[in-house]
């Protein structure tokens, strides 16, 4: 059994601690994915309720991840269970400690406006978006945007990154070709928004089909099931 109080795993052939990147990514998207249900209530529907728990879960987690050992985190469990048939990929744990520390300090700084003062504007907008970006690019890309910030902070260099991006290598090439698909591809899509028809509120009295069902008045969910069925 590990220690309890620890940051990173020892591995033979590395010669620092090291994290596997295959749990981190998924762990990443398992926040990922909560942090946009939450933003996604709060910016449609303007329920901040699952945004102020999913924020106290963040904090516990980047908490445990932090000053405790992240084998504890219950995001990275999750992760640990979803790709343990996944060789693992090692990387450097220092500069993934570093990034953590900006994501604790995001979590307590949204755990003050949000759940001790309740504020609601352009700050709170401002922290999420960045939160999402940071957990959308490390989950979809493998890229830790603070990891990048930690060289600019500390002599030595990150080591050990995913991709082997932190050693000097020729980069990968993409072709012409492919890249004139992508900008096709973006173009068709582009005339596709342009050229479909949007659609038209229907007046409520004057279609059966937007009667608003008893269950919806139950909750009072009227005016969002109205919304979403496109009636006025």
């Amino acid at each position: 059994m590990g220690k309890i109080f620890a940051f990173g795993e020892a591995v033979a052939g590395y010669d620092l601690p090291v994290l596997n990147e295959r749990e981190v990514r998924a762990a990443a998207g398992i926040l990922f994915f909560g942090a946009l249900v939450s933003f996604m209530n709060a910016w449609l529907a303007g329920n901040f309720q699952p945004i102020r728990v999913f924020v106290v879960a963040f904090l516990i987690d980047f908490t445990l991840r932090v000053l405790v050992n992240p084998r504890y985190a219950p995001s990275m469990v999750l992760g640990r269970l979803a790709v343990a048939h996944q060789a693992p990929e090692w990387v450097g744990a220092p500069q993934k400690r570093f990034a953590w520390s900006i994501g604790l300090v995001l979590a307590t700084v949204m755990l003050y406006l949000v759940i001790v003062e309740r504020v609601v504007g352009p700050l709170n907008l401002a922290i999420c978006s960045l939160c999402l970006l940071l957990l959308f690019c490390e989950t979809a890309f493998g890229v830790c945007l603070a990891c990048i910030v930690y060289n600019a902070f500390h002599r030595q260099r990150a080591r050990h990154c995913p991709g082997g991006v932190c050693d000097t290598q020729p980069r990968l090439r993409i072709g012409t070709a492919p890249l004139v698909v992508l900008a096709a591809f973006a173009a068709v899509i582009t005339l596709v928004a342009y050229s479909l028809p949007a659609d038209r509120p229907t007046a409520a009295s004057a279609d059966p089909r937007c009667v608003v069902p008893d269950w919806a008045k139950a909750i009072g969910h009227e005016e969002m099931w109205k919304l979403h069925n496109n009636c006025q």
